[in-house]
């Protein structure tokens, strides 16, 4: 019998105080809006040894709650700018973080060169 995700792994990377959307101060982090800081943080940090078919199902659940939070796009920034190795984050796995991450090197180098031939001709 499988067990649920979630009860062996809690977030480290987000931390524990909570601030209501509308009480949050302008400068305060993004982080405090994240809707993964509510009841459904173990969905984004797989458990040692967990099933494929299990990681994929708690991938998907953690999707969902992503797609559903205010603050996605700033996560999602997040995990791509430290970059952030593990776990769902903004509503991308790390191996999609990966590809994301590639496909904007392979930008910057086009640009690059885009532009070296610009100032040459």
């Amino acid at each position: 019998m499988l067990h649920p995700p979630h009860q062996s792994l809690q977030v480290a990377a987000v931390p524990p105080q909570r601030v209501p959307v509308g009480d949050r101060d302008q400068d305060a982090p993004w982080h405090t809006e994240a809707v993964c800081r509510r009841d459904e943080a173990g969905l984004f940090f797989a458990p040692s040894k967990e099933p494929t078919a299990a990681r994929l199902s708690r991938e998907e659940a953690a999707k969902r709650v992503c797609a559903r939070c205010p603050v996605m796009v700033e996560c999602r920034e997040h995990a791509l700018l430290q970059p952030e190795p593990y776990g769902v984050w903004g509503g991308l796995t790390a191996a999609e973080r990966r590809v994301v991450l590639a496909r904007r090197r392979r930008r910057e180098v086009e640009l690059k060169s885009a532009r070296a031939v610009a100032a040459a001709g």
